[in-house]
């Protein structure tokens, strides 16, 4: 572990190098950084993507209805603007709007729930506390300054602040017409659904990381960890992926639906949580068996029906892009779960619900950056890898290496993610998703994000548990953090 956090550094340090030179460039360039994007600019958001098809099909229209007129068609727009109310897509808002109440499902209660059961009793509250408490502060957070540093154009690195407390995002209802803002990555919808569907994937990113250090990291400094983690590394991954300007973005990397931006950014901060913590009391000679598995099953079918917002929704329309974004999410998923559960059954003899549901999430996460670019043979093959090798990182792996990931956020999400972003490269279809794949620029996404996000979350933990302490006590862990914490246990 100890050369494997080195190696991580070295890393930084090439990267940090990388980061600087396109700091230094945005600043030499500003005009630049403003400019409308390429179509490859914008290739690793599906919204941008199918702007920019949009606007140049009806460019292409114009030029021929006006067979030689010199006024240009207008340009698609590079930051969000106030439209009339006439330009905003019913059927994409109760669309998106029906995705945002989708996707916080799948926080609350989904992941409440799925690890809850998985838990010990003596900890089930402290672990649902988690997952709500976290759906409050980003939210806060998101509101006053997350979502413009992640959402509006700025350098390559970090967006700007023109949305700082949502500062310039309005609906205005005259008395002759209605106008509102839209966001340049969404020019169908109003700009505070598009703000609300953000929100989910931000909210549900750190409650990921929270199954890594299940069971002993106290409630306070995992309030300050995920707070100054949401701003400093969510933020900014997303606007180098998501944002057309982002460096990931103008790189050609692919990310659908969150692949890098949520999965492996969460895995990687949970592995940095399980070794700057430590092991669970007890770990490895005492039993920590799930205490309730019909909560995780539950929790589990929450996460596969919410994730089809997650997925589809992030076509933002409701057309045959999400249609089919739907559709592999289903297959990967059942593919993944069947492949988990047969390897289970293979090694140990035996299948259970523990690994069949695991298996699909493990299908949802490798199939989330692929869905809107593979077409079926792709979400086959990435199910069925998903299924088998998250088994593998979540029994072997972990134990080879001798870290206790609690409830596998590496094991699934960490490796899923890597695996999905990989088979991006290989599986993408031009034909549906307006983009060939490229394993090599999919490895820099990922190496990107693992080395950012690593050393970066380890170097918060580092300081919070300098500052106040990070892990309970021996006897608070040993009594249970539902009595210990929140004065709650429960019968």
């Amino acid at each position: 572990m100890r050369n494997f956090l080195m190696s991580l550094m070295v890393a930084g340090a090439l990267i940090g190098a990388n980061v600087g030179t396109a700091l230094a460039q945005d600043a030499s360039a500003p005009a630049a950084a403003s400019a409308p994007a390429s179509s490859d600019t914008a290739a690793s958001s599906p919204a941008s993507a199918n702007t920019a098809s949009a606007s140049s099909a009806e460019a292409a229209s114009a030029a021929e209805a006006a067979s030689g007129a010199s006024d240009a068609a207008p340009a698609a727009p590079t930051e969000p603007v106030m439209v009339d109310s006439s330009k905003i897509s019913a059927g994409d808002t109760a669309w998106m709007l029906t995705s945002v109440a989708l996707v916080l499902f799948m926080t609350i209660p989904g992941i409440a729930l799925f690890y809850a059961g998985m838990v010990r009793k003596k900890n089930v509250l402290a672990t649902v506390m988690q997952s709500f408490a976290i759906c409050c502060l980003v939210t806060i957070i998101w509101t006053i300054v997350g979502y413009s540093l992640a959402f509006t154009p700025g350098g390559s690195f970090l967006g700007g602040f023109s949305r700082v407390f949502l500062h310039g995002m309005a609906y205005i209802k005259g008395d002759k017409a209605t106008t509102l803002t839209v966001s340049h990555l969404a020019v169908t919808i109003p700009e505070s659904v598009y703000f609300a569907f953000q929100l989910t994937f931000a909210i549900i990113t750190p409650a990921l990381i929270t199954g890594a250090f299940a069971d002993r990291m106290k409630f306070s400094a995992m309030l300050v960890f995920m707070g100054l983690w949401s701003l400093i590394v969510y933020s900014p991954i997303a606007h180098m992926v998501w944002e057309p300007t982002g460096w990931l973005a103008s790189a050609g990397v692919l990310d659908f639906a969150g692949g890098t931006v949520v999965h492996i950014n969460a895995g990687i901060a949970g592995l940095m949580c399980c070794l700057v913590l430590g092991k669970r009391t007890g770990y490895g000679r005492e039993v920590m068996a799930p205490h309730n598995l019909v909560l995780s099953l539950i929790g589990a079918s929450m996460l596969w029906v919410g994730w089809f917002g997650f997925n589809a929704g992030s076509a933002v329309a409701a057309d045959g892009r999400a249609g089919f974004a739907m559709l592999t999410t289903q297959i990967a998923t059942a593919f993944a779960a069947f492949g988990w559960m047969f390897a289970e059954w293979i090694s140990k003899g035996k299948p259970s619900v523990l690994g069949i549901i695991s298996g699909a999430v493990a299908g949802l996460v490798a199939v989330t950056p692929a869905s809107g670019f593979v077409g079926v043979t792709g979400a086959i093959v990435i199910g069925i890898v998903a299924g088998v090798v998250c088994f593998w990182s979540a029994t072997w792996l972990k134990h080879k290496f001798g870290y206790d990931d609690s409830l596998d956020a590496f094991g699934v999400h960490g490796v899923g993610g890597i695996l999905g972003a990989l088979l991006t490269g290989v599986f993408a279809v031009k034909d549906i998703g307006g983009f060939d794949g490229s394993v090599l620029v999919q490895a820099k996404g990922v190496l990107v994000t693992l080395v950012y996000s690593g050393v970066v979350s380890f170097v918060l933990l580092k300081i919070i548990d300098m500052v106040m302490g990070l892990r309970v006590t021996e006897e608070e862990e040993r009594e249970g953090l539902d009595v210990t914490l929140h004065g709650e246990h429960v019968e």
